[in-house]
Formats: C-alpha cells, structure tokens, sequence
C-alpha cells in the first residue's frame, strides 16, 4: 500500500501547484487524508512539522489510496476561493517569475518525500493532535494560491490530470484576455490622452510699434492743449471757488414783496397796473342766484367765443399747472401758475399785450392750485409743493403767507367757509390740514389722516360745506370736517369704480349734485351726489382720452361755473383743441382756434359769469377764447 501512495504522490508532484490543508479526521468515510493547516510565516526557508497519528482503530484494508491530491484538496479549494480571492490576484503575478517556479519545485519534492516518511512510519505514532502546523515561506504561498485561481502558469506540461472545472477556468482566462486583447484598450487610452492635452500656444511675444517721434500724429484741439492759434501757450486761468447752488431754494418765510421778474423798470406803469386789478376787485358783481341757461342758447353763447393772436401770450417761463380767471366784469385779467413756482398775471386789455403780463416768484416748486378770494378778489392765493400757501394782495403788493409747513408737500386746498377765513388743505402724503386765518401769525393748524395713501385734489361741497372730496391713487373720499379727528378717519362715502389713476375730482360748482372725475384709464365719471347717503351711484361714463405722457401737465375735467351741467376738459385729438361735454354724456363744443391754437391745452379755468375760457399749456402760454 505504501508503494501504490508513493507512485500517486510521485504524479502529484510532477505538477506545480500544491496545496497544504489541515488534517482532519472523517469517520464517516474509509478514506483518511491529511489536510495540513497552511500558516503563512514572512521567513525564506519552508519548514514542516509532521505529528504521526494512530491507526489502530482502522483496519488495513479499508484504506484505499487517493487518486492524487490535486484530487483531494479541489474541494477545499472552491472553500477557501473566496475569502483568498484578493491575495491570490496579487500572488498570480508572482508565480511567473523564474525564481518561483524553482522554489516550488524544490518544495514540493520536499513535501513528497516528507509524506512517504509519514506513511512508512504511521503504524510506529500514535495521534496525538487533530491538526498540524505548516510554516511556509512567502513564495512558496504565493505559488500555491496563485495556483487556485491562475492555471495559465508557464511550465504546465500536463493538462489531462486537471479538474474539469480547472480545465473550464483556464478556457474561460485564455477567452477573455485575447478578447480585452483584440480590444487594444490601452491604444485607445493614448490616443485619447494626447486629444485630450491641451495644447498651449507658443507664446508670442508682440513687440510694441515705436512711436515715430517726427510723425504726423492725431489732430488735437488747441483750445484743449491750451494753446492760441499761433502756438503760444495761453496763461493758466484764476482758480475760482464753485459754490453748489440749489436749483429749487426754497423761499425764505414771512411776506414777500410783489416784484416782478420781468421788469427793470416802469415803477409807474406797475402801480398803475396793481391799482387797476385793486378796483376791478371792488367792482366786482355780488352773487346771485342763477338759473341754467338751455343747451341751446349755451350753444350758441359757446360759438361766438373765437380767439386771436392778441388773446395768446406767453405768460410764464414753465409750464403751466394752474389757472384762475378774475371775476371782474370790467376787465379780463387772467393769473396761471407755473411748475417752476411763478405767478404770472395777464391783462388782456393792454396793448401792446406784453406790456399787461407781470410774472412773480413767490414759490421754488410747482404752483398746484390757484384761487381768486370768494370774499375779497383782490387776494390771489396760491399753494405750491414747496409746503407753502400764500396770499397775493394787491393793494398793498406783498404776498403773504398763509399757511407753512416743510416737512410736506402741498397739492390742493379750497375754503371750508364762504368768506375765504378756513381752509381745506391737502397733502402728498394723504394727510389733510384744517388752517384758520382769522389768528395772523399764529394760524391754528390741525393735522387730520385720512384714509388714503395720496391725496391729489381739495374741493368742497358749494352748497352743504362741511363736506369736501378728495381724490386719491385709485379711490375717491367724501368727509364730514365735523367729523374729523387727529387719527385715520373713515370716509363718509367712497368712490371704487375707477381702475387707474385719478387726476381730479370737483363738485358741480352752484348745487354741488354731481361729481366729475378724471382717471387714466381714458374715462371720464359723472356721479349722482344729490344725495350723501354711503353711496352715491354713478351716472355717466364719457370716453375721453387723458394719455397725455410724461411731459404734458395731465388733464383736469372742470365744470363751467356758469353751467354746472357741463364739463370743460382739454384733448389730445387734432386739430387741438378744447372740448365741452354734458352730464349725459353728449358732446356739445369743441374750441377749435386754428393756427392760434396749436397745442394741448391741458388746465383750463372758464369766468364765473362772462363766456371767457383760458386755457394754459405746457410752454407757458396762455390761450383766451372770448365773445
């Protein structure tokens, strides 16, 4: 039995690869083989510690020889494949290597002579351990494990002793390096490193051209090379201190006297002109009750008003943002406001009409609202952004001030009473102040919120004047003044029909039972206020068109002071034009003037008893149409 076991270890050894296991006894089988456990040691010499076991127990002839131990230890080699997968990639290298293959067939004759002693003398030993320890040095593990799992090791002569799974795992190696071969990766590889690589370009250094020092080179500005025209230089001009200089100062307070700007001299001919507009102011018809005229003899007072060259005259230096006509019947006499902050005053009965214009400064931003005193014509009052209103008297020639107030901006007042004593006044910023003029010099001012963001207009109800409206971004207020209060107060009714901006809102000026409205979305609104219940209903809708852009003052539907069922509105249409609407809605005239009239007339004023209209536009003139 011993020479037959010799003979297969003999086949074994012919091969490279040989794995030691660990002995490990099987009663369940008649076969018993010696499975080494395999210790990995970092030394240079394979040494191998054999401990002889008993057989006693065994009988002789139920040992039978194994086949090879390639045979044996391929199960125990799928076993272990898996947790040695890693070790064995890093030892295939090193299997193929000259120096290895020599080591290992040194060892593996070491090992086939070491079992034929075991073996010979296992009848002489008795088992005394369950496992033996194999102490190998690193290249002989690396040969074994690189076996396991690379079987195309140069140097295997005989291939018919492999397993077949042994056989199929070199096939299916050799299969898949000739195709990664065939592949050329590593070709490819290159070829895409160097189309990656960037290719910088060589620097080129651009040399600079050398100015031509006698070359005809750009003309230059002698005047900026301060230089005369025979090439003498200029002497350096004095320093001089530049003082900022505010475009708009504001005017200082207290009265200021009437001076006009547009005249030097003839002290003269104006106190003859501040007289003239001092008895027109006295003369001045009382009100009295009157009755509205029909559409028809309106209509035909309407077109006897024609214009001419005399009746147009520039009368201030900006444009003009609002018009007040004196309620003389005597003579015609015209004020208009200015955005700049002038007062300009026109009697058209001068001739040449030059000499009847006088412009004033009592303001240094926009004059926003202009009115003739209801109790003394002879006082001008006038309000401005600037946060001052005052009172233009002519007999004494001085405008006073009235009411003032820095920290806001005006934009509108009118009179709670009938003799000009209270007023009305309103502010950008949607707050209201009540000022009574009947305490000079300590005027008793009241500030009173309202309920809306900005206020645009004033205007009281001419008939029951505890009540006044006011016209703000998209919403227009009534308010009861016996009802105010220093906190936000609620308006008594609110106007919610409009969509865009509103412009203007008025009361019907001798019953007070409509309201016009101006909005920006090209409409004009005509409400029922006959009634002050908590809403009053709207009446009439006229389409209008009131785009007037950015450098047009905006339009300002008005009601004829004479005729309190029409409305006075400017137009964009051509020829240009000024229109005049009724409350129904019905278009009644339109004053055309031709070639005197060609521009938009966006403020017009009409006289409260004479068919006088004037119409100022935004270059500072000022047209007149009169019977």
């Amino acid at each position: 039995m011993s020479g037959s076991r010799a003979e297969a270890e003999q086949k074994g050894g012919s091969r490279q690869r040989l794995q030691v296991n660990e002995y490990k006894e099987n009663q369940n089988i008649a076969d018993i083989s010696l499975r080494p456990v395999q210790t990995t040691v970092l030394g240079k010499i394979a040494k191998v510690y054999l401990v002889p076991f008993s057989l006693s127990n065994y009988k002789t002839g139920q040992l039978k020889r194994p086949k090879s131990l390639l045979d044996k230890n391929s199960n125990n080699e799928v076993t272990c494949k898996k947790s040695k997968k890693a070790e064995v990639k890093k030892s295939c290298r090193k299997i193929l290597t000259p120096k290895m293959e020599a080591t290992s067939s040194k060892e593996e004759s070491t090992l086939q002579k070491s079992s034929l002693d075991v073996h010979a003398e296992s009848s002489k030993w008795q088992y005394k351990s369950p496992s033996d320890t194999v102490v190998l040095s690193p290249d002989t593990e690396s040969s074994q494990e690189g076996d396991s799992d690379e079987d195309t090791t140069p140097g295997l002569d005989d291939f018919s002793e492999l397993s077949p799974y042994e056989r199929k795992r070199l096939k299916n190696i050799s299969e898949n390096a000739n195709f990664f071969a065939s592949l050329q990766l590593s070709e490819s590889a290159a070829r895409l490193r160097e189309m990656i690589k960037k290719r910088q370009p060589p620097e080129s250094k651009r040399k600079k051209p050398k100015k031509k020092e006698n070359g005809t080179g750009c003309r230059r500005s002698m005047r900026l090379l301060k230089v005369d025209p025979s090439g003498v230089p200029l002497p350096a001009a004095p320093t001089q201190t530049i003082l900022e200089v505010d475009e708009n100062p504001l005017i200082p307070p207290g009265p200021l006297e009437m001076t006009p700007e547009n005249r030097d001299d003839d002290n003269e001919l104006f106190k003859g002109f501040l007289q003239t507009w001092a008895e027109m102011s006295k003369t001045r018809s009382k009100n009295t009750e009157k009755e509205l005229s029909s559409i028809k003899s309106y209509k035909a007072n309407l077109n006897g008003m024609v214009i001419s060259e005399d009746t147009v005259c520039k009368v201030t230096k900006g444009s003009v943002s609002s018009m007040a006509i004196h309620p003389s019947e005597m003579r015609t006499l015209v004020a208009a406001g200015a955005k700049s902050g002038q007062v300009g005053l026109w009697d058209l009965t001068h001739q040449p009409k030059e000499d009847g214009v006088y412009l004033f400064q009592p303001h240094s931003q926009p004059v926003s609202c202009l009115y003739f005193s209801p109790a003394s014509p002879a006082h001008l009052l006038s309000l401005s952004y600037d946060g001052t209103l005052r009172c233009g008297d002519f007999s004494r020639a001085v405008f006073e001030e009235v009411y003032r107030d820095e920290r806001r901006s005006f934009s509108s007042f009118d009179f709670l009473t009938e003799d000009a004593s209270t007023l009305i006044v309103g502010h950008w910023d949607g707050s209201m102040s009540l000022v009574d003029r009947r305490t000079p010099g300590t005027s008793c001012e009241r500030l009173i919120k309202s309920s809306l963001s900005k206020i645009r207009t004033v205007h009281v109800h001419p008939v029951h004047r505890q009540y006044f409206i006011t016209a703000g971004l998209r919403d227009v207020h009534i308010y009861d003044a016996r009802c105010l209060n220093p906190s936000r107060n609620q308006p008594l009714i609110s106007l919610t029909e409009h969509t865009k901006s509103i412009a203007s809102a008025y009361f019907s000026p001798l019953t007070g039972n409509r309201v016009v409205t101006t909005c920006a979305d090209c409409k004009l609104r005509i409400f029922d206020s006959s009634c002050m219940s908590s809403k009053i209903p709207l009446r009439t809708t006229i389409r209008h068109n009131t785009i007037t852009g950015r450098w047009l003052t905006r339009f300002q539907a008005v009601w004829d002071p004479k005729q309190e069922d029409c409305v006075i509105v400017g137009s964009m249409a051509h020829p240009r034009r000024v229109e005049i609407f009724h409350e129904t809605g019905k278009w009644v005239h339109s004053f055309l003037g031709g070639e005197c009239l060609a521009s938009v007339c966006s403020i017009n004023a009409m006289h409260p008893t004479r068919y006088i209209l004037a119409g100022g536009n935004s270059s500072g003139r000022v047209h007149v149409f009169m019977n």
